[in-house]
This record gives structure tokens, C-alpha cells and sequence, in this order.
């Protein structure tokens, strides 16, 4: 019997389980705490941090099926979705791991315990590869090729030597790095597409798709210094990365990843809603190829909270929607259909991944949306391309400039993808990086700035030496600093360490920046929006002080305190007090259980698709972001920070728990986007019998939600394509706020001679009289701008039979002038009329003309362009009424003196 691909992950999980390791769910697509990665793109993104010694878990084996998207930077599948059998932006990666546990010996024999023993592969067509160094630099893997030589019924010529571009991993320029050795499958002959290639002959790594790679297992056991230096680590990792769907596709015997149950069910949904044939589908395979990957690329990032949008990983969600939506027009689907591929893919994989069907009405409100969207503009997109490229045909251009790219996605929404697509199609290419630095510079100008990637780790080694010697000495455990931020009594201990522009002393002196680590500390170190606590360090004795403005963890177990010695000279082995700024961190803990009582009123008020996107807890306000399509009316928006009024009055007590990261999620918990957790988490729980929120945070909180005081809302507004933020107060800045309010609006009552109560109405009164005086003040002036208007008809001249005036209008505004100008044509049946004044500082000038003047060679667009650059601006309009603005007023007499030069040079 075939077995489904949900039998095929779970027993590759369950092999490994077998062999004590331990089961790690898969992170989420949006790394937590990653700013290096739009996405999650490999199994071992979740574990770097215990690769760059910046953090240890508590299990040494671990086994997992990863969601991976590769679509964005380095690692960009996209350009091949479709066009063959096997790629994709979503995909799954089969994942085993060692922490300096075991090694090559049981990492391949398990390998081929599970691919021959398990799944009853063909050990024949079975081939490994092994590490060679060509540089000849590197010591060869002789000790994996070994191993592999040893596996029951191998063929010992089917093990292979390669590279250092196909068997040596590195993570990066320099940190851990080590040989690989690859699994590949020989799929027969049958398989070989150049086969009509005169010449060309089958093999491992080669150019046809005969041999298929399985499954990588990296050796981890050097870290690389520089481009040329190595050196052993200290402990050796394994990490290993199967593919999901190409197993699969092995062991349901199908020669596609799209014929798998994974992506065939998917198609099956777009052929029933095409009426296609199942020939006719395969005769334009990769509209549904892009579609069933996309949908269910799209489904995946909407589960984990990314929803379409203008940039980052926003644009990348919109971009596979939009592109998959186009790809169902060339099917004949114009309609929004994307939701009822989603539904399927939400069946197949929601056993699996919990998050898709908590997520189901989210993912297919946002595919719907985003499809009407793109349909409304899609075709004026299209439309404007095909003059361009009409235009770059005349002109024998080949590539479309970026700015132009980037205008079609800000005016019509194409994606730079979607535009890349239609432009190959037709024989053209786009200048990407011209459209990058157009949608870079509209970030900037718009506010949004570049992102910022920083690795992280990079001084670890340094710290794990300062880890290494004190563990030797007994100063701390093995697991490093004993960090709980969770109590406000000052912390005593010693100074274990003191470091100084990367160096380790053993004192420092007054006005130093230094960094010192104590065996135990209560400050909070920034994390999940949560700033970090401030303090102050003393020596016991009182002979010195550091103030603590920041926090560190910059290697597994160490944690260091940040700041500047404001007093004397610390020295390691000096007995402390390190004191948390209690007042600071009450407002933060105020703040803190604020959003949490927030963003359950969101879910409430405006659908549980108000998830939160982002949040920063400071000790001076909150602010936080959730998806949401649409602006919040006032009306909702009082309804929301009442809402949390009531239950901050309600005195919900909170409990602080640690469960295990499967119980919390089972229980219902709330995990939120873009927040790395462990297996041990720590849930906040608001309310008892019906909690009013439960969310999974490392958070500092307040015991009860009556010591938040009061909650007022500052604004909301956009902070980025389907995506809003609301930024609020609470305790002491809210009591400030209330009291300065309080303050101006008893000043404006005094001002008006009205108590507090009658504020409104005499304000309102004071604004209607002054809308009545500002309206007689306009028919004065309009009155006055009339009669000076008239008076200036005396100096009109005539032209070629036709009456020219100009004139300047002291104080008249645009609407005035337009009327004068209305009145000089009712007036007179064939003549110009061109009149500035100064509105505000500024030039203006607005010319008309009779219909007849036209005809005879006159055009007042023309007119205003030629004499606007003498008041310093520019202008334009129809032949019979014009209009200029500028900056330089003392050149309005100048420019109005132009206009007799022009009527004698065109009027006929």
C-alpha cells in the first residue's frame, strides 16, 4: 500500500524518537529573533544559536519536519517554480540533530538503517557522496567514506569524492563549518532528460535529473577564522536536511513532487474549477504547477501572521498571490478561486501544522481580498506594460529601466515577479536592481528605512572562554549565570568578569564603558518587544557605582550587565549590589500586561484575525501592531480602550506558569509572530475561571490588571500594508497625560469665560462666529478685488483686434481669480486675460481665454508654461484656462510683462 506523506514524516520522526532523540516542532516561517533571514529557509535555522555558542538546550539529539520558504535573498526558488518537477517556495525539510552527542558512525548508519530497512529503498541504486578537498587544504572525510563503506549491502564503488562546492557546508564567511556527505538515489535511465545530448553521460551531481539527492548530512567540527584558517571545535554537531516532497515523491513511486498527495490534490481543485481534462492540464502544466505551490505558500505565511503587504516579507506574501492569480487568468479563472485551493491544503496539512486550521478563516479572508484587489488594477497594469514594450520595440531596448518597474507595482500593483513574467514572455528582462534601490529609496522616503541584518555571535568565543574559566573555577554552574528577572530585590554576588572594548581586564576606571557579569541577575535583557531593564551596580563598600543602561546574553550561560562607571574603579573579585530601577521596570510591567489585555480586546472587537505583528513595551508607552486590512473608526477605537479600561477595573489576577511549549499550544495559548520559544515556555494568564487572555511570554507583568492603573489610547494608524498600530499609555505617563488635558481644557475655559461642563458649547459658538466674520471677510475681499479688477480694464490693450489684460489683484485668492477671470470672457466675446497675485507668500497666476483666440493660435497652457519659471515654479492647463504657481513673488511683475510678447508672436 502507498503511504501518504503524513505517514512518511511521521515515521521518519518516530525512527528518530526511536533513537532517543528528542521531537523539536517546527519553527515558525518568520525566525524568531533572526533579523539576518526574511524566512526560514533550512532545518537548522531554529538551532544556530546553539551552532554559534550563544545558547544550549536542554536535550543533545533532536528530530524535526521544518517549514522552509525559499523565495527571497540568496536561497530564491522562485524563477524555477513551475518549470520543473521538483522546486519550490514552501517546502518542508525532514531534519535530525546532534549537539555534541553522536557522530558520523551512527548519523549514516541510521541513515541508511531508515532509507533501505524502513522504506526498502533499493540499496543498488544508492549512492554517497564524501568530502575531497581540490585546494588539497582540508583534510579529506576519509573517516565518513569509511563508515559508509561499512553499511550492510552497499556497493563500495558507489561511494564518491567531491568538493568543496558540493560537500563542505559553511553558515557563513567564518563561524562553524564542516564536511557533508550527500545521499542520492539513482532513479533509472528513464529519468535522464539529455538524453538526445550528444555526449553526455548519467552521473552523481551531474547535469541531468537521472541521480536525485536525498539527503545531506553535514559534519560540523571546524570553525572557520578567516578565509584560509581553521580549527577543531570543541564539541562536533551533526545536521542533516531531507527533503520532504522528494521523498515522498520516492516512495509514492511518482516521477513529479507535483503527483505526490502533498500537491496533486491541490491541482485537482484548480482543473475541477477550470473544467480541464486531465491531458489539457498537463498540456499547460505549470500555471497549475505555480498555483498549487503558491496557495499553499500563501496559506503557511498567513498561519504564521505574515499578511500581504508593500515590503519585506509582506510584499513577498502579496507577490505569490498576485503571481499565482495571474497564472490562473492564463487558466481562465478571473474570479477569486485562490481560497478553495487553500482549503484543500489546509486539509492536508492541518493535522501537522495545528496553526492552519486555528488560522483557516484568516488565510482564506486574505487570499480573497488580495485577489480582488489585484483584479481591480491588474489590468490597467497590463494595459500600461504593453505600451512599453511597443515603445521598446520602436526604440530597440531590451530591458525595462527599474524605475519603471517599480511605478507599475506602486501605481497598478504588479510585482517586480509578475512583470519579470510577462516581460520573458514577450521577449524583454527587467533591471531588478534598478527596482530594489526605487522600492529602497521609497522606503526611506516614506519613512521606512532599510532593514538592518546583524548575525549575532560574532564575540562569542570570547565569552565562552569567560563561560569556561569560571565554570573551572566553580564561580558558576554549567549553566551559566543564574538569570531570573522576575524579582525587584536587589541582587548581591561579585564582579566575575569585566570587559572593555572587547577585552577581558581585571579593573576599570571612572567614565569606562564596561560590561560586567555577576554569578546571578534580576535584569531583564530586551526581548519579545520588552526593553531592558536599567539600574545601578555598587560595590558593597561603596567605593564605586556602574549605572546599567543595557543588557547582553553574547554567549550560552553568560550575561552581561552594560553600562558606564559613573564612580571609583571596579574590580573583579569586588562584592555587589546590582539594583533594578524599581520605578522603571513597574511601568514597563504595566505597559507589558497593557498589550496583552489589548490584544485580546482586538480579537474581540475586530475578528481573531487582529493578531499582533510587533510590539515595543517601554517604560514611557506601548505600541503595538496587529494585522488588520482597515483604518479602526473612532467608534471602535473607544470601544477597544474601553475594553481594557473594564478589564484592568476588573482586577484579574495574572498566573505566571512554565509548562512545556506542547502543553501551553495544546491548551490553547497564544504564540506570537516572529517570537523564538523553547521547550519550556512561560504562559501569562489573565483571569481565572475564563481566562480573558492566555499568551505564551518571557515577559515582566504585574500581579493583577487593577496595577495598570488607567489606559489611554494615543493613536492608531498604518504601519505598513495590512498592518496597523496602536500606541498607548498607561499608569504614570497616563495619570500625565490625564492631568495636562485636564489642564488646557480648564485654560481654554477660562479663556472662553465657560466652566469645564460648558466648555463644548461656547467653543462650538466661538467657531460658528468666526466662520460667519471669515465668510464676510471673503465677500469683502472678493468686493474689493471686483473693483480693483475694474479699474484695471482702463490699461486692457488690443491685439490683432482681440482685448489683452494683465493685471495683478492685491490679497485675491485662486477662487477669486477665476472669477474675475470668468467675468472678463462673459464680458467680452474675444479677448486674454492673464491676473497673478500672492496667496500666502506665494505667486500665483491664472490666464483664460474666449474660444476664438484658440483657433487663432493662442493656448494659455502654453502660456503659463513659458512665463511660470519667472516666478520660480511651473504651470500648465487647458488652452482656454491656465494656472501657475511659484516661490518668487517680486517675479510677477516680470512674467506678466512676457504675456503682450507672446499674444503678438502667436495670435493670427
Amino acid at each position: 500500500m502507498t503511504p501518504s506523506g503524513s505517514q512518511i514524516r511521521q515515521e521518519f520522526i518516530d525512527f528518530f524518537i526511536s533513537k532517543d532523540h528528542t521531537f523539536v516542532p517546527s519553527a515558525p516561517l518568520v525566525p524568531g529573533g533572526d533579523q539576518t533571514l526574511l524566512f526560514t529557509n533550512a532545518g537548522m535555522v531554529q538551532f544556530k544559536d546553539v551552532f554559534l555558542g550563544t545558547d544550549h538546550r536542554p536535550y543533545t539529539r533532536a528530530v524535526n519536519s521544518q517549514k522552509c520558504m525559499r523565495v527571497a535573498g540568496k536561497h530564491n526558488d522562485l524563477d524555477d517554480v513551475g518549470r520543473d518537477d521538483t522546486h519550490h517556495t514552501f517546502f518542508e525539510m525532514l531534519g535530525n540533530w546532534s549537539f555534541g552527542d553522536y557522530y558520523k558512525k551512527e548519523a549514516i548508519s541510521w541513515a541508511w538503517e531508515l532509507l533501505t530497512e524502513i522504506w526498502g529503498l533499493d540499496k543498488s541504486r544508492l549512492w554517497t557522496t564524501c568530502f575531497k578537498d581540490e585546494q588539497g587544504e582540508i583534510p579529506a572525510d576519509e573517516e565518513a567514506a569509511g563508515f559508509w563503506r561499512e553499511q550492510p549491502g552497499i556497493d563500495p564503488s558507489h561511494v564518491l569524492y567531491f568538493g568543496r562546492k558540493d560537500n563542505f557546508w559553511e553558515m557563513a564567511e567564518t563561524g562553524p563549518c564542516g564536511p557533508c556527505s550527500e545521499i542520492h538515489l539513482d532513479r533509472g535511465e528513464e529519468f535522464c532528460n539529455r538524453k538526445d545530448t550528444r555526449g553526455h553521460q548519467c552521473a552523481v551531481n551531474g547535469d541531468c535529473s537521472r541521480f536525485l539527492e536525498l539527503w545531506n548530512l553535514v559534519f560540523i567540527q571546524y570553525n572557520r577564522l578567516s578565509p584560509i584558517k581553521l580549527e577543531p571545535l570543541p564539541a562536533c554537531h551533526v545536521d542533516t536536511g531531507m527533503g520532504f516532497e522528494r521523498i515522498v515523491s520516492v516512495l509514492q513511486n511518482v516521477p513529479s513532487n507535483y503527483k505526490t498527495d502533498l500537491l496533486l490534490p491541490l491541482m485537482e481543485v484548480v482543473r475541477e474549477l477550470t473544467g480541464d481534462s486531465v491531458e489539457e492540464r498537463n498540456a499547460r502544466l505549470t500555471p497549475y504547477r505555480v498555483i498549487a505551490d503558491h496557495a499553499r505558500s500563501a496559506s503557511f505565511l498567513i498561519a504564521d501572521g505574515v499578511v500581504p503587504g508593500n515590503t519585506g516579507r509582506n510584499y513577498v506574501c502579496r507577490m505569490i498571490i498576485r503571481r499565482a492569480a495571474r497564472f490562473g487568468s492564463k487558466l481562465g479563472l478571473h474570479d477569486p478561486f485562490l481560497a478553495k485551493v487553500a482549503e484543500k491544503a489546509i486539509e492536508i496539512y492541518g493535522l501537522a501544522y495545528p496553526e492552519m486550521m486555528k488560522n483557516k478563516k484568516s488565510i482564506l479572508e486574505n487570499l480573497t481580498r488580495e485577489e480582488k484587489q489585484f483584479n481591480r488594477t491588474v489590468e490597467a497594469g497590463i494595459s500600461e506594460l504593453d505600451e512599453i514594450f511597443q515603445e521598446m520595440t520602436k526604440s530597440g531596448k531590451k530591458v525595462i529601466d527599474g524605475e519603471v518597474v517599480f511605478d507599475l507595482y506602486a501605481t497598478h500593483g504588479l510585482p517586480l515577479e509578475i512583470t519579470r513574467d510577462i516581460a520573458r514572455e514577450q521577449g524583454f528582462e527587467v533591471d531588478e536592481p534598478g527596482f530594489r534601490s526605487a522600492m529602497d529609496q521609497h522606503r526611506i522616503d516614506s519613512g521606512g528605512g532599510k532593514a538592518i541584518g546583524i548575525m549575532g555571535g560574532e564575540d562569542a568565543e570570547l565569552y565562552r572562554s569567560i563561560f569556561v574559566t569560571l565554570v573551572d573555577k566553580k564561580k558558576i554552574g554549567k549553566q551559566g549565570v543564574d538569570y531570573d528577572p522576575y524579582g525587584l530585590k536587589p541582587v548581591e554576588g561579585e564582579v566575575l568578569a569585566i570587559v572593555c572594548d572587547g577585552e577581558i581586564l581585571d579593573s576599570a576606571g571612572e567614565g569606562a564603558a564596561v560590561e560586567l557579569i555577576l554569578p546571578k541577575t534580576n535584569f531583564y535583557i530586551e526581548s519579545g518587544g520588552q526593553v531592558a531593564d536599567w539600574g545601578k551596580i555598587d560595590a558593597v563598600d561603596g567605593s564605586w557605582q556602574v549605572n546599567i543602561t543595557g543588557m547582553r546574553k553574547p554567549a550560552a550561560g553568560m550575561i552581561s550587565h552594560v553600562g558606564v562607571v559613573t564612580r571609583g574603579n571596579p574590580k573583579v573579585g569586588d562584592s555587589v549590589v546590582a539594583k533594578v530601577d524599581i520605578q522603571r521596570r513597574q511601568d514597563i510591567m504595566r505597559n507589558h500586561t497593557a498589550t496583552h489585555l489589548l490584544h485580546a480586546v482586538l480579537q474581540k472587537v475586530l475578528g481573531e484575525h487582529a493578531r499582533q505583528s510587533g510590539s515595543l513595551v517601554a517604560p514611557e508607552k506601548l505600541r503595538f501592531d496587529f494585522t488588520h486590512p482597515d483604518p479602526i473608526s473612532q467608534d471602535q477605537l473607544e470601544t477597544i480602550e474601553a475594553l481594557v479600561n473594564e478589564a484592568i477595573f476588573s482586577d484579574y489576577p495574572l498566573a505566571k506558569v512554565e509548562k512545556s511549549l506542547n502543553q501551553a499550544m495544546s491548551e490553547g495559548a497564544m504564540a506570537l509572530f516572529g517570537e523564538k520559544y523553547g521547550e519550556t515556555v512561560r504562559t501569562i494568564t489573565i483571569g481565572e475561571e475564563t481566562p480573558f487572555s492566555y499568551e505564551l511570554c518571557g515577559g515582566t507583568h504585574v500581579d493583577d490588571t487593577a496595577d495598570i492603573g488607567i489606559f489611554i489610547i494615543l493613536s492608531e494608524g498604518s504601519a505598513a500594508a495590512g498592518i496597523r498600530r496602536i500606541e498607548a499609555v498607561t499608569g504614570r505617563e497616563a495619570y500625565s497625560l490625564i492631568q495636562k488635558r485636564f489642564k488646557t481644557l480648564k485654560q481654554v475655559g477660562k479663556l472662553t469665560g465657560s466652566s469645564l461642563d460648558g466648555t463644548i458649547e461656547k467653543v462650538t459658538g466661538i467657531l460658528d462666529e468666526l466662520d460667519e466674520v471669515s465668510k464676510e471677510n471673503q465677500e469683502i475681499k472678493q468686493q474689493l478685488a471686483v473693483a480693483e479688477f475694474r479699474s484695471s480694464l482702463d490699461n486692457a490693450l488690443k491685439i490683432n483686434g482681440s482685448l489683452v489684460l494683465t493685471s495683478i489683484i492685491s490679497n485675491a485668492d485662486v477662487d477669486t481669480l477665476r472669477i474675475l477671470t470668468d467675468r472678463f470672457r462673459d464680458r467680452y466675446p474675444s479677448g486674454l486675460v492673464v491676473i497673478g497675485s500672492v496667496v500666502e507668500g506665494k505667486p500665483v497666476i491664472i490666464a483664460a481665454c474666449t474660444e476664438d483666440l484658440v483657433s487663432r493660435g493662442i493656448h494659455v497652457g502654453n502660456l503659463v508654461k513659458d512665463i511660470a519659471p519667472l516666478i520660480g515654479g511651473s504651470g500648465g492647463g487647458r488652452p482656454t484656462l491656465a494656472q501657475a504657481g511659484g516661490k518668487d513673488p517680486e517675479g510677477l511683475i516680470s512674467a506678466l510683462n512676457k504675456v503682450t510678447d507672446y499674444v503678438q508672436k502667436n495670435l493670427k
